[in-house]
């Protein structure tokens, strides 16, 4: 795991974000534009497991072609001593677990239409994988 304040290509790693099933997520300084970012690493210990790195890329890929208002925005992608991560603007605010507590979303909720947009964009691009805990949609 990449430690704050460590260069992790050009960006400089400032502080974790958070962890899932599909990697370790840090804000990071873009030192090229000078611009904070959240990097998301795939630890080397699934690097070794084919089914994650290929959904690793398959996201990466996805992301990548999607242009909606509501679904960040994909920057850069590669390899950092042998762990695939990938670069996106950093969301600040709460996850989506944060905003409902963990439980389902009320009916007056101001982002499920937004939300609703942006999980069929993703859906339609072929990955349907939005969880509770991460910040790929803006509300």
């Amino acid at each position: 795991m990449p430690l704050p304040e460590q260069v992790f290509a050009p960006y400089q790693i400032t502080a974790p974000l958070g962890a899932g099933g599909m990697g370790e997520f840090f804000r990071a300084r873009d030192t090229r534009l000078n611009r904070d970012v959240a990097v998301k690493v795939l630890p080397k210990d699934f690097v070794a497991d084919a089914n994650r790195l290929r959904r690793f890329e398959q996201e990466a890929k996805t992301l990548a072609t999607l242009n909606h208002p509501n679904i960040l925005t994909i920057y850069d992608a590669g390899l950092h001593e042998g762990a695939p991560y990938l670069v996106s603007e950093l969301l600040e605010g709460k996850t989506l677990r944060d905003e409902t507590n963990g439980g389902a979303l009320p009916n007056s909720f101001d982002g499920s239409q937004r939300m609703q947009q942006g999980y069929q964009s993703k859906d339609c691009a072929g990955n349907n994988e939005i969880s509770l805990h991460n910040r790929c949609v803006r509300f």
